[in-house]
Parts: structure tokens; C-alpha cells; sequence
């Protein structure tokens, strides 16, 4: 079966969300994908659940929504999130004890097959990689200890170029859809502030589709990187995403 997969950080609310969640629908309806990926939705405002009611209101698309709130004090603020057409068939989570961030997973039915669907967020992009590695390693035993589904795509931020332990050990298991830079976007708030001033704009992929052996990739680009034309400062969110048009075949169902 043919599927069409995206992600994108959300960048939570920060940075005139009103004004870029336009972008985002419009954007989104172009790529239009079965199975949309998010990291940092913004739990105040329901961000993903906003984009799932918008996407059926104004383009006629239903998507289910799984969500996972990050935990402790952060369980309040944001999480991660998965849009899918596909049927879901069970959903889990793991708590990686880091930071309290959290990563999910939704068994999806793509046509007579079943594919593992994982969405995680890892640690910051100027921090130590040795956390980013740790996460890396507990991702891969969870991924181990669902081996009944041989079909697997991993969705996200991974704050990690390839050429870092972490992003290597991922490649080492999965491979990604593509590498094109995805951060970071110019998109600044309304004191013209933007993310991570210390890195320049655009210069690096940390944003990944990472797909296991069974997975045929057809196409995969960049997405969620075109601005306002209005206004050169405002972008969907703070990172460009990434979508991949994908084959899974009956025989690894």
C-alpha cells in the first residue's frame, strides 16, 4: 500500500501562532498526507486537536488524533501528536526520564498491512548528545520489543545531525527519507525574536522520517518551508518539516 507521511515541530504556540497556523493549514492541505506527525503541540490550546476540526471543516479531510502529554510539570504545556486517515489499530507510549520527555506510538492499518508509527522528540539541540544517545538507545529496545510489526517509521525532531552518536546509531538501525536542511526556519515573534539565534538559518536536517528495510521510499522532500508572502518573518513554525511518500508491501504484514 501507498502511503504519504509528514511531521513537523509546531514550535507549541510561541511565535504569533494565530497568524502561522494559517500557513500551516495551507500548507498542510497542500502535502495533504494520510499520517501527519507533530512535536511540541501546545496543550493550553489544543493545537493538534484546532488543526484536526480545521482540516474536516475546510477540506473535507477526517483525521483520528493519538496525543501524548510529555509528563510532570510538563504534562501541562505540550506533547506529541499523530493525525492519521489510517485505520488505528492500538497505541502506546514511553516515558524516556529525561527532561520528561515522552515518545508515542500508533499500529496503524495500511491496507492488508500493519505499520508501527513513532513519534518522539529528543533532547536540544545545543545540549550534550550523550542524552540525545541515550533516548536513541531506549527508542531502539522499544522499537525490539515490538517485533511483531515489521514495518516501522520513526517521526521527528531529533536535534542531531547524522554525523553525531545519536543520529548514527538511528541511521544504523533505520535510514531517513531525505536530509535536506529542515532548521531552523526565519520565522520571529512579535519582537521579532527568533529560535536559536546562536545557529544560522537553514543550514541543517535534524528533522527526520526514518523508515525500516521494509519500507520503499518513492519520494521525499522538504515541507512547511515556505513563508508569508506578507511577511518575510513569518513561517509555519520555527522548523521546516519533512514529508515521504512511502510503499508498504503485503508481504510484511
Amino acid at each position: 500500500m501507498n502511503i504519504r507521511i509528514a511531521m513537523l515541530n509546531m514550535e507549541q504556540d510561541h511565535k504569533r501562532w494565530d497568524q502561522r497556523r494559517e500557513l500551516l493549514i495551507e500548507q498542510l492541505a497542500a502535502v495533504n498526507p494520510d499520517v501527519f506527525a507533530m512535536n511540541e503541540v501546545c496543550i493550553p490550546r489544543q493545537t493538534a486537536r484546532w488543526i484536526q476540526k480545521v482540516m474536516r471543516e475546510r477540506h473535507g479531510r477526517d483525521y483520528a488524533l493519538v496525543q501524548q502529554n510529555r509528563v510532570n510539570g510538563l504534562s501541562a504545556v505540550e506533547g506529541e501528536a499523530l493525525l492519521t486517515r489510517l485505520p488505528v489499530i492500538e497505541t502506546g507510549n514511553l516515558d524516556y526520564r529525561v527532561r520528561d520527555m515522552v515518545a508515542l506510538v500508533a499500529r496503524l492499518r495500511a491496507g492488508e498491512c500493519t505499520v508501527d508509527v513513532y513519534v518522539t522528540h529528543q533532547y536540544m539541540s545545543r545540549g550534550d548528545d550523550s542524552l540525545r544517545l541515550y533516548q536513541a538507545q531506549q527508542l531502539m529496545a522499544w522499537l525490539d520489543s515490538r517485533d511483531d510489526c515489521m514495518a516501522r517509521i520513526v517521526c521527528g525532531d531529533f536535534n542531531a545531525t547524522l554525523e553525531t552518536p545519536s543520529a548514527a546509531l538511528m541511521a544504523s538501525r533505520l535510514r531517513p527519507t531525505q536530509t535536506a536542511p529542515t532548521a531552523f526556519t526565519p520565522l520571529a515573534g512579535g519582537e521579532g525574536d527568533i529560535s536559536h539565534p546562536y545557529w544560522p538559518r537553514m543550514d541543517r536536517c535534524i528533522d527526520y522520517i526514518w523508515v525500516s528495510e521494509q519500507v520503499e521510499v518513492s519520494a521525499s522532500e522538504v515541507c512547511f518551508n515556505e513563508g508569508s508572502a506578507r511577511d518575510a518573518a513569518l513561517y509555519p513554525s520555527d522548523h521546516a518539516g519533512v514529508w515521504a511518500d512511502l510503499t508498504i508491501a503485503a508481504s510484511f504484514k
